[in-house]
C-alpha cells in the first residue's frame, strides 16, 4: 500500500460517512413535518451509529430538544425550549467566551470539564471511551457524571453550527464501551455539518412555504375584495374560509371573522385553545375583529404558537378588510348621493311644471268661481240650476285649494316668517285632531320638550305641516293605534318627531312619498299633494324631513327646523330601517 493511501477500512468508513450524510439531505428535503423529519433522522443516526440513544439540541433563534431512544423500548421526546436560556439559569452571551468549550456542550455537562482533557477534539467534540472511569475535575465536587440513560457506558457530544446565529449538538449513547474513537469522532463531526445544512435548508425551506400560503391567503382575499357583485356577507364568508390555510398548522387552524356584532366563523371555533386578534378599523373606528386559534395544543410549536410573520398576517387581513368596507360604504353612499340629486333635479321639474300649471289655472279658475258667485245672487233659479251652481262653487274651492298647495309645492307662495313657539303650534294642531283619534280608537301621546326656543316660520303653514303629518299618520292605522309627538333640541335645530305603529311603508312607497299626486289611497280619497307640501313647506323654511318605516311596524317623520333665519333651502332626507 502506497504512502498516500488510506486503509480499506478507512475508505469503507468513509464511505458509509458520505452515504450518512446524503440520506440526511434526502430527508430534508423531503416536505414533511419537524416532528417527522427528527424521526426518520433518529432512526437513520442510530441505525448507523448502533447507538442506543441519541439526543439533538437547538440553540439560537429556534429551540428545542428533541430526544430518541431505540433500546430497550423505542421512544421519541419533542420539547421546546425558552430562547438563549440555558437548563442551569445562564445565557448564552455568559458563556459562549468559554476557550474550546461550547455553549451547548456547556449544557449538556453537570460541571465545568477541564478543556485540556484528552477526550476533545480541536472542534470541540468530546467523547467517552469509558463512562464508568470518567472522572471530571470540577472546583467543588469529583466524579462528576453525563445525565444518561441507565446502562449508558459510552457517549459522544458533536457540536454543530446551523448559521451565524443557531447551533446544535448531537449527543450519541451507547452501552457499549468505548464505542467512540478520535476517528469516529471526527467523522461524526462532519456528520454534524451535514445536519447543519440539512437543518438550515429545512428552515429556509419552511419559510418559504409559510411565505407562499400568506401571499395566497392575501391574493385571495384581493380577489374576493374587488369582487363587486358579491355583498359584504358574502365575501367576508369567503373571506374566513382563506384564513386557517394560511397559517402554520392549518390543518388545526380555525378562524372568526366579526362585524358590526354579526360572527363568520369556521367550524370548531369555539373549542380554539389559543387565539390571535386584529382589530378591524373603519375611518378610525373598531367595526369587529379577526382571530386565528388552533383548537389543539400544537406539541411542534417553539417559541411561541404563532410566527411573527402571522401576527403581520393578521393585521394585513384586517387593514384589507376595513379598506374593503370603507370602499363599500362610499359606494353605497355615492349611490344614496345620486339618487337623492336624481329626486331634487325631479322635483324641481316636477315645482316649475307646478308653479306654471297653477299660474295658467288660477285665473280662469277665478273667474268660473266669480261668475258662479254673482249668478247664485242675481236671482231665483230653479232648485235644480241652484244645486248645478253650488257644485259649481264647491269644486271651484276644491280647485282653488288644489291650486294652493301646488303654489306652496312650487315655494311659490310668499311666506311672512316670525318668532314662532313649536309647542303652541303642536298644541293648535292638535286640538284639531284631538276628537277624532278618540272617535278612532288611536292614542294621542304627547312629548314636548320645555324650554324650546321660538323659530322663524309662518305660522300657519308650520301648523299645515303637523296637521299633515298626524293625518297622514291617522289614515296609516285604520284598526287603531298609539300615535306620538314629541320635540326636543338637535343641536341648532327644533326637532319636531311624529311616530305611529301602523301598516308602515315598502322601500318603493318611501321612495316616492315627497313626488306630488302619488298615493297610495284610492281614487277620490287624496290628491297626493299631503306629503309633497310639507316637504316643500320644510324645505322652504331651510329645513330637513326624513321618515323611516318598516312593514306591519309603522313610521317616523322627523322634521327639523332652523333656529337662525338664513339662506339655505332644505334637502329631504330617507333613512332606511
Amino acid at each position: 500500500m502506497g504512502s498516500g493511501e488510506r486503509p480499506e477500512s478507512t475508505r469503507k468508513s468513509l464511505r458509509a460517512f458520505v452515504t450518512l450524510s446524503r440520506q440526511i439531505m434526502q430527508s430534508a428535503n423531503r416536505e414533511t413535518r419537524r416532528g417527522d423529519f427528527l424521526r426518520a433522522l433518529s432512526k437513520l443516526l442510530l441505525q448507523f451509529s448502533g447507538c442506543d440513544a441519541l439526543e439533538l439540541r437547538l440553540r439560537g433563534n429556534v429551540e428545542y430538544r428533541w430526544r430518541a431512544v431505540s433500546r430497550p423500548e423505542e421512544s421519541f421526546v419533542f420539547e421546546p425550549s425558552r430562547v438563549g436560556e440555558l437548563e442551569d439559569g445562564s445565557t448564552l452571551s455568559e458563556v459562549k467566551g468559554m476557550p474550546r468549550l461550547t455553549a451547548a456542550i456547556h449544557d449538556e455537562l453537570e460541571g465545568v470539564i477541564d478543556p485540556a482533557a484528552e477526550c476533545f477534539t480541536p472542534s470541540g467534540s468530546f467523547w467517552t471511551g469509558d463512562l464508568a472511569q470518567t472522572v471530571f475535575r470540577h472546583s467543588s465536587a469529583k466524579g462528576i457524571r453525563l445525565n444518561v440513560f441507565p446502562g449508558a457506558n459510552s457517549v459522544a457530544l458533536v457540536p454543530f453550527a446551523i448559521d451565524v446565529n443557531n447551533f446544535g449538538i448531537l449527543r450519541l449513547e451507547c452501552s457499549r464501551r468505548n464505542a467512540f474513537s478520535l476517528d469516529t469522532i471526527e467523522s461524526y463531526e462532519v456528520v454534524g455539518e451535514t445536519l447543519g445544512l440539512a437543518i438550515a435548508q429545512r428552515r429556509s425551506q419552511a419559510a418559504l412555504h409559510e411565505r407562499v400560503k400568506e401571499l395566497a391567503c392575501l391574493y385571495g382575499i384581493a380577489r374576493i375584495v374587488e369582487d363587486s357583485t358579491a355583498s359584504v356577507d358574502e365575501a367576508i364568508e369567503r373571506i374566513v374560509k382563506l384564513l386557517p390555510p394560511g397559517w402554520q398548522f392549518s390543518e388545526s387552524a380555525v378562524a372568526r371573522i366579526t362585524l358590526d356584532g354579526k360572527e363568520y366563523a369556521t367550524g370548531g371555533f369555539e373549542a380554539a385553545r389559543s387565539r390571535q386578534v386584529a382589530e378591524i378599523m373603519v375611518n378610525g373606528q373598531c367595526r369587529g375583529t379577526v382571530e386565528v386559534g388552533y383548537i389543539i395544543d400544537v406539541a411542534e410549536a417553539v417559541n411561541g404558537v404563532f410566527l411573527k410573520e402571522e401576527a403581520h398576517l393578521i393585521e394585513g387581513v384586517a387593514r384589507e378588510i376595513g379598506e374593503f368596507l370603507d370602499r363599500r360604504q362610499a359606494a353605497v353612499e355615492r349611490l344614496n348621493l345620486e339618487a337623492q340629486l336624481r329626486h331634487a333635479d325631479r322635483l324641481a321639474t316636477i315645482g316649475q311644471l307646478a308653479a306654471g300649471v297653477a299660474h295658467e289655472i288660477n285665473e280662469p279658475l277665478g273667474s268660473i268661481l266669480g261668475y258662479a258667485q254673482l249668478a247664485q245672487k242675481g236671482g231665483e233659479f230653479p232648485e235644480s240650476t241652484a244645486e248645478d251652481l253650488n257644485k259649481i262653487i264647491a269644486a271651484s274651492l276644491q280647485a282653488r285649494e288644489i291650486v294652493n298647495k301646488l303654489r306652496l309645492f312650487a315655494r311659490q307662495a310668499p311666506i311672512q316668517k316670525v318668532p314662532v313657539s313649536i309647542a303652541r303650534i303642536l298644541d293648535e294642531a292638535l286640538s284639531l285632531v284631538e276628537n277624532r283619534c278618540a272617535n278612532e280608537g288611536i292614542a294621542l301621546v304627547r312629548h314636548v320638550e320645555e324650554g324650546l326656543p321660538d323659530v322663524p316660520a309662518a305660522p300657519v303653514q308650520l301648523k299645515q305641516v303637523v296637521v299633515n303629518l298626524v293625518v297622514n299618520a291617522m289614515q296609516a292605522m285604520p284598526g287603531g293605534g298609539i300615535l306620538t309627538v314629541s320635540t326636543r333640541f338637535d343641536h341648532s335645530s327644533a326637532v319636531v318627531e311624529i311616530e305611529d305603529n301602523g301598516v308602515g311603508m315598502t322601500e318603493d312607497v318611501m321612495d316616492q312619498i315627497f313626488n306630488p299626486f302619488f298615493t297610495t289611497k284610492d281614487v277620490g280619497e287624496g290628491t297626493g299633494l299631503g306629503l309633497s307640501v310639507v316637504h316643500g313647506i320644510v324645505s322652504a323654511h331651510g329645513g330637513t324631513i326624513d321618515v323611516e318605516s318598516e312593514e306591519g311596524k309603522g313610521s317616523k317623520f322627523t322634521v327639523r327646523l332652523p333656529y337662525r333665519v338664513g339662506p339655505g333651502t332644505g334637502t329631504p332626507r330617507r333613512e332606511k330601517p
